[in-house]
């Protein structure tokens, strides 16, 4: 569970993580960037048949550079991997990067979502994406706001506005672990029209509502609402202050789309490009490596699922809305 007087139940719970946003309410997107003070090592698992990145191969282990700048989630489809261009720009300018003689680099993967059906007004002159994501990282801090915010700003899931939501622990082992998300699945996150959320059994307290678990359960039906429009994906982070390698990175993200399955109905589908980027900050050593590690995949997972519910019961509603937000049918 999360623990300490200083827990925000956000990702940056994670000592020495910064999160910023950066919103469009016209367009109807945005973009939100996770940094830090020094660079940090990451992996990367893809799940869904759709996705759509940027410097995803570097993260695989037995590739040459072993830490990233930044990490960043965005709206726009393919646009919006111009985000992570902004950011890369900016953190230059801070001299930020990976040293090349006498250039620095900045390491920056990225992925995006496609929220490009959703009422706002994507007839621009020009990309907005690069500048998003300079904004994004301009804002960057250990506050952040969740539901219409950053990636998830113009998000939907199934029936209801998706968003951006977040969520941490603290394990026996000392470690800590948070998700953050941007959920604009093909599918749901309640049980049938709702309100429970496929999640709950995860639930601390009641940050997404408190309503428990569903009594009933729909049987196996087509999610027709998104499925010809093709306008999905679930993207996210998961984050330790563990002193992971690459390698233990990517299974870190491998266990953390668990909480996708459990959170989102159905999920990993053909359409969305469900992405789960993990980060580790190195600043707790691994005690009992094999055991800790497990420890850390199970709770990332179970991050995840609640960062998802907390995204779609934080969604506010917006003037333009295609669908409406948990909090207008059942807040």
């Amino acid at each position: 569970m999360v623990t300490g007087p200083e827990a925000r139940n956000l990702i940056t719970d994670v000592p020495g993580l910064l999160v910023g946003n950066a919103s469009d309410p016209d367009i109807k997107t945005g973009v939100t960037v996770l940094t830090a003070d020094t660079p940090f090592v990451a992996g990367v698992h893809v799940m869904g048949g759709a996705p759509g990145t940027r410097e995803t191969d570097l993260l695989a282990a037995d590739k040459t550079v072993e830490q990233v700048d930044a990490l960043v989630l965005s709206g726009g489809s393919a646009f919006g991997l111009d985000a992570a261009s902004g950011v890369a720009d900016a953190l230059r300018v801070r001299g930020r990067g990976y040293v090349v003689g006498s250039q620095n680099v900045p390491i920056v993967p990225g992925a995006i979502l496609f929220d490009l059906l959703n009422g706002g007004d994507k007839d621009w002159a020009e990309n907005p994406y690069k500048s998003l994501g300079q904004s994004a990282l301009g804002a960057a801090a250990v506050d952040f706001d969740l539901g219409s915010e950053g990636a998830g700003t113009g998000a939907t899931t199934a029936r209801l506005k998706g968003g951006l939501g977040s969520a941490s622990m603290v394990l026996p082992s000392g470690h800590t672990i948070g998700a953050l998300v941007a959920v604009n699945a093909l599918g749901s996150a309640v049980v049938g029209q709702g309100p429970h959320f496929w999640a709950a059994p995860f639930e601390v307290g009641q940050e997404f509502g408190g309503r428990g678990v569903a009594t009933e359960y729909p049987q196996v039906q087509r999610p027709d609402t998104k499925l010809a429009q093709h306008a999905n994906t679930t993207i996210g982070i998961v984050a330790t202050d563990a002193a992971l390698s690459k390698a233990q990175c990517t299974r870190l993200a491998v266990a953390a789309h668990d909480g996708f399955a459990r959170a989102l109905f159905p999920s990993h589908t053909p359409m969305d490009g469900d992405l789960i980027f993990a980060a580790a900050t190195g600043a707790a050593p691994l005690m009992e490596p094999l055991s800790d590690t497990l420890m850390i995949g199970h709770a990332a997972s179970v991050c995840m699922a609640r960062a998802i519910a907390r995204a779609v019961f934080a969604a506010s509603p917006k003037d333009g809305d295609v669908v409406p937000c948990w909090q207008d049918l059942f807040g």
